[in-house]
């Protein structure tokens, strides 16, 4: 798969360190695929591992990219806002530096300026977290 040649600092305002995803490899209608790759300076690194719960962000950070892409293609798409974790499922205790992670998120509109956000996150073939947030655009 051939990542998708854009600046992610242009889609997102997520900045190094706290900008985790380094490629966009997808992109369709409601949903993007994103790398990323652990290294120390990870939030939540501890023993050359980081916590599962950095998953949360990438899922979001995938979202936010998707939303990107959106507007500069001329579609009509605000930024947005996590406003609650719907689920959260975990099938890894932690992570290793250096394992290069792909998230595929997918959102879907519920209400005016409410959606829900899904991701998996992966490495290699394994499933590591099943993950639904809540937001709202502005």
């Amino acid at each position: 798969m051939n990542p998708i040649d854009v600046e992610i600092d242009t889609l997102i305002p997520h900045r190094r360190p706290l900008r985790l995803i380094d490629e966009i490899l997808s992109v369709d209608e409601d949903s993007a695929m994103s790398a990323a790759s652990i290294n120390r300076q990870w939030p939540l690194l501890t023993d050359g591992a980081v916590n599962p719960i950095v998953l949360i962000e990438l899922v979001a950070q995938t979202a936010a990219a998707l939303g990107g892409l959106k507007k500069k293609k001329g579609a009509a798409v605000g930024g947005g806002l996590i406003v609650g974790i719907k689920s959260a499922n975990f099938f890894i205790d932690e992570i290793p530096l250096n394992s290069r992670i792909i998230t595929r998120s997918t959102t879907r509109l519920l209400l005016d300026n409410f959606k829900e956000i899904t991701g998996v996150a992966r490495i290699n073939d394994a499933v590591i977290a099943e993950i639904a947030l809540q937001s709202v655009s502005y």
